[in-house]
This record gives C-alpha cells, sequence and structure tokens, in this order.
C-alpha cells in the first residue's frame, strides 16, 4: 500500500526558503532578493513526485525536470516499484494507491487510467486506487508522513541545484525510522497526450460500489495472448 503525490514544484536557484537554521555570526546565507522577478518558462524547476510506503515507512521521491503529467505520476510509481517495490514484495498481486482526487493522478484523467494499465500489465498487479474526495487531500498520509519532514529538513536553504535537492531530500530522516530514497528524472512528459474513447474502452476497470469514479481497481492483461486476467 502506497500513499503518493506531488510535492510544491520549486524553482532552481539563490532564492529564499521559508524557515530558519542555526548559522555562524556574519556567515549568513546570501540570497536573491525580490526573487519573484525570476521566475519564467527559462528558469529550471524541480517536481517532486513522492511514494510513501505505509508499512515500511520508506518514501522514495521522483524529482523531473519537465512537466507534471500523469506519465510523470506512473512513470514515478513505476520507478519504486523496480527499486524497492518488487525487492520488497516479492509475492505481491496487488498494489494499493492512494492519491489526492486532483494533480497530475487526479481521478478525472484518462492518462492517468491508462498509464496504471500499461504497469498492471507490465508487472501483473491488479492496482486499485482510492482517490481522496475534493478537499480532504490533508488525510492523504504522504503529507504529513513524509512531505512536512522534507519541507522541514531543506527549510532556510537555497535550492541551487537539482543535486542539492536530491541530497536534501535523501538526507531526510525521523526518529521513528523513515528514510528516504530520492533520484533524478531528466525524461521529456509532454502535455495534450489525448487518450482516445477506444483507448479507454480498452482497460480493464472494475469499479467499486461506493463511488466508483473514486475507488477502482485496473487489472492487468495477460502477455501472452493479451487476455484479460480474471
Amino acid at each position: 500500500m502506497i500513499s503518493v503525490d506531488t510535492k510544491k514544484r520549486e524553482q532552481l536557484g539563490r532564492l529564499p526558503m521559508a524557515g530558519r537554521e542555526w548559522r555562524p555570526r556574519g556567515q549568513p546565507v546570501e540570497v536573491e532578493d525580490h526573487h519573484f522577478f525570476f521566475s519564467g518558462p527559462d528558469v529550471e524547476q524541480a517536481i517532486p513526485y513522492g511514494i510513501y510506503d505505509l508499512a515500511a515507512d520508506t518514501g522514495w521521491v521522483n524529482v523531473g525536470v519537465d512537466h507534471d503529467t500523469s506519465a510523470f505520476a506512473v512513470a514515478s510509481i513505476r520507478r519504486w516499484w523496480h527499486a524497492r517495490g518488487r525487492a520488497d514484495y516479492p509475492h505481491a498481486t496487488r498494489l494499493l494507491i492512494t492519491a489526492d482526487a486532483g494533480g497530475s493522478n487526479s481521478y478525472r484523467y484518462r492518462a492517468w487510467k491508462a498509464e496504471l494499465a500499461d504497469l498492471a500489465s507490465e508487472t501483473g498487479l491488479a492496482i486499485t486506487v482510492c482517490h481522496f474526495p475534493p478537499g480532504t487531500s490533508k488525510w492523504n498520509k504522504i503529507e504529513h508522513r513524509l512531505f512536512s519532514f522534507i519541507t522541514m529538513n531543506w527549510r532556510a536553504k537555497p535550492l541551487v541545484s537539482y543535486q542539492v535537492i536530491i541530497d536534501l531530500i535523501s538526507a531526510t530522516t525521523t526518529k521513528t525510522g523513515l528514510r528516504v530514497v530520492c533520484e533524478l528524472d531528466d525524461s521529456l512528459y509532454p502535455k495534450g497526450v489525448v487518450v482516445s474513447d477506444e483507448q479507454l474502452a480498452a482497460i480493464n476497470i472494475v469499479r467499486a460500489d461506493f463511488h466508483g469514479e473514486w475507488n477502482y481497481t485496473i487489472k492487468p492483461f495477460n502477455r501472452s495472448d493479451g487476455a484479460v486476467d480474471p
């Protein structure tokens, strides 16, 4: 069971960060003033997509550099599965994902479901998704068991490069045992990818009786003959 979400997009540069940190007297960290003037399409940005494993109390963060799309969200889950999930749960046949109702993993997005269908067929996992209703995303475990500690760990530290972001996220720990792995994803995830009615109809979605638009299972296809697993 994993909890997923995209953390706030961050601009790279010597920009002020919220919070305070002890520094030697007379050695403050210098940052740019009026940083809002430096925003724009040419400014490098980091998009941290997080996967939090509730049972293991471990985090995986995929830092994207392009767009926060459904393809990027599922690619992040895929990278977690190949790097950690299948090793930690070698006999797993199902994967439960809790996610917000909006964002790149929105229950409304066809691309989200189509990408998950590809992941299900690739891994052989039946993927169940439970979306939090609109306005209740604060209950998503990743918010206060992973993202909040990352924010505390990089408080007052300018995010001057991708390596700094990766190092700060990877160094996030808690007294209860949280450990985090972070990687850079420099792949491109273009916007505007259209999933046709035919592609959507081909996805084997089993909707729950209770709010099936928010709670559903996507079952894999059999790789040998293309048949849907029962």
